[in-house]
């Protein structure tokens, strides 16, 4: 398969989250993740059918990779496994990481386990927000432009608060 750019949104509200989230960008470069670019970090209330829980730490990466949609997937959900993620818990629970393939180059994809582009990068303002400071001009394989999608969000849902920074460069070059 071709080199793609992929856009992955992180996210943590368990315990370190900034050091769970720096943890999972390293991990992604360990399992050959080329990773080009890391947003800020930004601080948000959890939304969903679980809102009862501590806030989140939602970030963006922009990756190289050769990888198909499956096995991105599959790399990602390995990443989450080994930083601590446990699975058969309710949708939205609280977790250490969180690792969703939101953009692989110009693909749309669905499968039982995969939909891309990711079906919520266009409604949440805590995945569009990073997304847009790694890329401002960034459009989805339809040419729907991000930032008008950002734009049209009611004024009032879920809050984004720029939280500060994560570890971009690889501490092993």
């Amino acid at each position: 398969m071709a080199e793609r750019t992929a856009y992955l949104g992180l996210g943590s509200n368990i315990g370190d989250r900034y050091g769970h989230l720096n943890a999972a960008i390293s991990a992604l470069r360990d399992h050959s993740l080329a990773i080009d670019a890391v947003s800020s970090a930004y601080e948000t209330e959890p939304v969903g059918e679980i809102l009862d829980q501590p806030d989140f730490l939602n970030a963006a990466v922009r990756v190289t990779t050769e990888l198909d949609p499956e096995a991105l997937l599959d790399l990602l959900k390995e990443v989450e496994a080994e930083r601590g993620r446990e699975t058969g818990l309710p949708r939205h629970s609280p977790r250490e990481i969180d690792i969703d393939l939101l953009l692989l180059g110009d693909i749309e994809f669905e499968s039982e386990r995969l939909t891309l582009p990711h079906r919520e990068v266009t409604s949440r303002r805590f995945v569009l927000v990073p997304l847009l400071e790694l890329d401002p001009d960034l459009t989805l394989p339809s040419g729907q432009r991000l930032e008008d999608e950002l734009a049209a969000l009611p004024k009032a849902d879920d809050a984004v608060r720029l939280a500060g920074t994560l570890a971009t460069e690889d501490p092993n070059p």
